[in-house]
């Protein structure tokens, strides 16, 4: 990112509107639809997180990254796996530097007047991504970024609750840890599973689709500048045509990014049959799909979708 992109707006510091949001994410290069930016206005607003649903790659892990440019807020993410737990996620105790502790008092001979505080204090805690957010301190409320949140197991996404509740997280040893600036939360989910209702009460919700022609244009244009307008359009096009086709996976906008930077870095400024072979690596993610579109059916698609734009 520029030195704009990290700059802060005046807009987010003071009176925020969906306006303002609108027009500083673009600013930032991220194309948000109005609804979009009413969902963020409204989770800034009312301090709700926001639970963000959509395919791979349709830009919900973005919008954290720009929200939190726009900011000037540090950006905290918890990226989720199956299997993540509280250690992981939460907090763990630093157990060589309690151990350590332990051999200091007895060779002090303090061993037998130690308590639970004496190895059990904040100074031996490690904090992960969740009581980092909560904790922070440098006067400015952090954006917290749950990432892919299907991904987690059922009984991670109940101990989120008392987190996105009330903000506070509960160390049995220490007490109740409660944020002093709550963070701004965006949690996303590619839909792998159903996130539990009881979570989603929790959360404004909103659903980031394909975006439609036009603005998947002014997306490629805004994030990759120096590509010409035509082979934009041409990248956009052959992209939804895959989106349309009986594909493994089907390419998001990331996938639509990065093949017109590829085909940019290679001089084209145009998209023909055999630069679509030699590079459909970029854009599709499975050997079945590449043999699938590769030859025959990559050089229809390129008519279909000529003949379409007349």
């Amino acid at each position: 990112m520029s030195d704009r992109d990290h700059r802060p707006v005046a807009a987010f510091g003071g009176g925020r509107s969906i306006d303002a949001i609108q027009a500083d994410f673009r600013d930032r290069s991220y194309i948000a639809d109005r609804s979009l930016a009413t969902a963020v206005f409204l989770a800034l607003e009312l301090g709700r997180p926001l639970l963000l649903e959509g395919e791979a790659g349709v830009g919900k892990t973005e919008l954290a990254k720009v929200l939190s440019a726009a900011l000037g807020a540090p950006l905290i993410r918890l990226q989720c796996y199956e299997g993540l737990d509280v250690n992981a996620a939460v907090y763990e105790w630093n157990y060589p530097r309690q151990m350590l502790e332990i051999r200091l008092l007895e060779a002090r001979g303090e061993a037998s007047h130690a308590t639970t505080h004496d190895i059990f204090g904040e100074s031996f805690l490690i904090r992960r991504p969740l009581l980092q957010a909560l904790e922070s301190r440098d006067g400015t409320a952090p954006v917290l970024l749950i990432d892919e949140i299907d991904r987690a197991d059922e009984e991670f996404e109940a101990y989120l609750l008392e987190i996105l509740s009330d903000f506070q997280v509960t160390v049995p040893e220490i007490g109740t840890i409660k944020a002093e600036r709550p963070p701004r939360v965006i949690l996303t989910s590619n839909r792998t599973r159903e996130v539990h209702d009881a979570l989603k009460r929790r959360c404004l919700y909103h659903w980031i689709d394909y975006p439609t022609p036009q603005k998947e244009y002014e997306i490629v244009l805004a994030r990759v500048p120096h590509a010409p307008e035509r082979l934009a359009r041409e990248v956009v096009a052959f992209v939804h045509r895959l989106r349309e086709a009986d594909l493994t996976k089907v390419p998001g906008i990331a996938e639509t990014l990065d093949w017109a930077s590829a085909l940019l870095a290679m001089g084209a400024t145009q998209l023909a049959p055999e630069l679509v072979d030699e590079t459909l690596g970029v854009v599709l993610k499975y050997e079945e799909d590449i043999r699938q579109v590769r030859g025959e059916t990559a050089g229809r698609y390129l008519a279909e979708t000529a003949a379409a734009r007349g």
